[in-house]
Parts: structure tokens; sequence; C-alpha cells
């Protein structure tokens, strides 16, 4: 396989974006891509999208992207894993451009989930409808689950939960597309209205509009162009049981741990290795957990770490969410594994602003869909 580099970005702002349809975000992200990269065309793209039929009665977007963007009869796609659709979008592009099948592929995301649509219902879908949706559970339950097994088995506390949340919306406020860009303290987080105990309103990422978008190109076209600074250094993906009950342990995502170990061995990585993480944090509990899956902490201690400050912008020992992550920048389904290498992508050209990590070199993506049956990582270096 030869190499692929991120060469441009773009997205719009995420949130509840009234009058913007599903095609002008994606468009208009899509184009802002393209522009960032410096390119007059484009061999192929992705979109990701959860579940476009059902916010927003629309499928079969790749074609209908291909044709709002004016590219056809370019081939264009439409990937769906849950959560991790944006991600595994990267992904079918990063593959396309290494495997020399494409010279420049666009990957992108986008999801339309305000349009009036049952958002609880729709986002059920990535959940085990027979054994899990059929009986009344919804992912706030879930992740609950999740969270009371951390809290029994670790002796998690509710406040280091809510510190998640204070770090993201802290780093959110930094972050001029994010949805909320208002900092919250911890008594905040733990007086919000009870969710699903014990996660309450403010441990969880919210509904959102939004699209983003990514140029992936041959190290022949980046460096044509000027751009071959930012590498894909690694590309991994893999699955697990869809519900919970089927699974050994609660608190342990396999899907993260086995994509983990893949994604640091093709990059020739360590954990301590990553400076800058943008992890799939939808409820606090998840990025507690997947700082641990991923090794940046011991099992048991994720909470501690970011109520100890090892995770935040300013004296983590790893940083993760600089963007805000999904609970502060927001969360459009399709879109947010894109918007995480767009974070990665800023960070490591120093074009974070005042989310900025100094030296950045290394960052790693963590996207994942319903409960961790699916996750998809990548792990960006700059050259």
């Amino acid at each position: 396989m030869r190499d692929a580099y991120v060469i441009g970005a773009g997205m719009t702002k995420f949130g509840e974006l009234w009058s913007n349809s599903i095609r002008d975000m994606f468009v208009e992200a899509a184009l802002k891509a393209i522009d960032d990269a410096g390119v007059d065309h484009i061999d192929s793209m992705y979109v990701g999208a959860m579940s476009s039929g059902l916010f927003v009665q629309q499928e079969h977007l790749g074609a209908l992207m291909a044709d709002y963007l004016g590219v056809v009869p370019m081939p264009a796609t439409h990937v769906e894993s849950a959560c991790a659709s944006g991600g595994v979008s990267f992904r079918q592009a990063f593959l396309e451009v290494a495997s020399g099948a494409s010279d420049i592929v666009l990957a992108g995301g986008v999801e339309k989930m305000t349009d009036g649509a049952d958002v609880t219902d729709a986002l059920a879908t990535a959940a085990d409808q027979e054994y899990e949706v059929y009986h009344g559970i919804t992912f706030p339950g879930l992740y609950a689950i999740m969270a009371r097994a951390h809290m029994q088995e670790f002796g998690t506390t509710r406040e280091q939960l809510a510190a998640v949340a204070v770090k993201n919306h802290r780093n959110g406020s930094k972050n001029p597309n994010a949805q909320f860009r208002s900092e919250v303290t911890l008594e905040q987080v733990i007086r919000s209205t009870m969710v699903a105990d014990p996660l309450r309103l403010l441990d969880c990422s919210p509904v959102s509009d939004g699209a983003a978008a990514v140029i992936v190109a041959s190290e022949a076209v980046a460096k044509k162009l000027g751009k071959q600074r930012i590498r894909v250094a690694a590309s991994a993906q893999a699955s697990d049981t869809l519900a919970l009950h089927s699974r050994k342990s609660l608190t342990t995502l396999n899907a993260v741990v086995a994509a983990a170990q893949k994604a640091y061995k093709m990059a020739g990585k360590k954990p301590s290795d990553i400076q800058i993480a943008e992890v799939h944090d939808c409820f606090t509990i998840a990025e507690v957990i997947v700082s641990e899956d991923l090794g940046f902490f011991e099992k048991g201690k994720g909470g501690e770490a970011a109520a100890n400050g090892l995770t935040s912008l300013e004296t983590g020992k790893i940083r993760v969410n600089t963007s805000g992550g999904l609970k502060s920048k927001g969360h459009p389904v399709g879109a947010t594994g894109i918007a995480q290498i767009i974070e990665l992508y800023e960070q490591l050209n120093g074009k974070a602003g005042a989310r900025q990590v100094e030296n950045a070199r290394i960052g790693l993506a963590e996207n994942m869909g319903g409960t961790g049956a699916s996750c998809v990582i990548h792990i960006l270096e700059a050259l």
C-alpha cells in the first residue's frame, strides 16, 4: 500500500441548522475541503450518514450529493456504520488512495437530525432491536448500564464523569464550529436533569445538524500541491456484539481494543506516542472507557485521569477532545468521524487557534457506532 495524505478539510458549524437542508450542508463542507486542498477535481467520493432515511426520508445519498456537488458521473458511495459512519467513510477513502485505485478522494459525513423525526427511535436502530429496543431501552439507558458497572467495578464517581463534560465544554468554548460554546461547572453537570441514572443531561451529547469533509490524496498529488505533511499513518476497524448482554464485560469495549491494537501496529506507535486524541464521547462514560481501552490509562483509572486534569488541553498527559468532543462540539452522527479527522488535521498543521497543542505531531481519532459494536481508529502524523 502506498502512503495517503489529508490535504484539505472543511465543515459547517454544528447545531440546530433549521434553514440548511442535508444537501446544502454536505455541499458547503465539501466545497470548503476542495478549496482548502486546492484540487481541481476529485476521483471519487464517500458520504457517511447513519439514518438519513429516517431523519429526512432521503437515501441514495451518494448520487444525490454527487449531483448537487456537480461531479456526476464520478462514483459516489453512501457509507453507513451507525455513529461510526463518518470514520468508515474516511477509511474507505484512505483505502482507495492507498490501493492506487484513485489519487484524490473526498470523504464526507452529514446528518440532518432536527427536521421532525423521532430522534430516539432513529438512533435506536443502531442497537439490537429484538433484545434491547423492543424492551424499551434507549442509548442513554445502555450507556447508563455501562456507567453503573464501571462505578461498581472500579469506584468511578459521579464527579469524575462530570469532569469529562466540564473539560470538553471548556475546549468547545474555543471552537468556532461547536454547537455549545459555553463552559459548564461541575455542579451544573451534577445537578442537570436526570436522563438515565447515573447519566444526566450534561453527560449526553446533543442532537445536531452538520456536515464535514476532507480530501485524501496520494503522495504524488500532495507533493505537487505542497501538502505532503499530514500522513494517514494507520487505519483500523473492528466490531463487537450489538447487544450488551452478549459481551463478557460491560466496562471494556472489545472493538476499541482490537482496532487500537491494529492501528498502533500499522503506525508503529504506542499509546504513549499519541499527543492528541479525538474520542467518541457520546456520553461522558464513553470517554472514560475509551481512554482506558486505547491504552492511555490503566483499566478503571479513566475517570480519575479526567478529574486530575490528565486529559485536559492545559495540563494533559494526553489531550483528549480538544475540539470539545461530541459533548460540546455536537454530534450530527454521520459527520462526527470526519469532524474528528478535521480536528487532528488542524492541530497537526498548527491551525487550531485557541485550542492549539504546542508541537503537535501525532494524533488519534476513535469513532464508534452504537455501544461500541463498530469502531474505526485512525492515526495521523505530521511529517
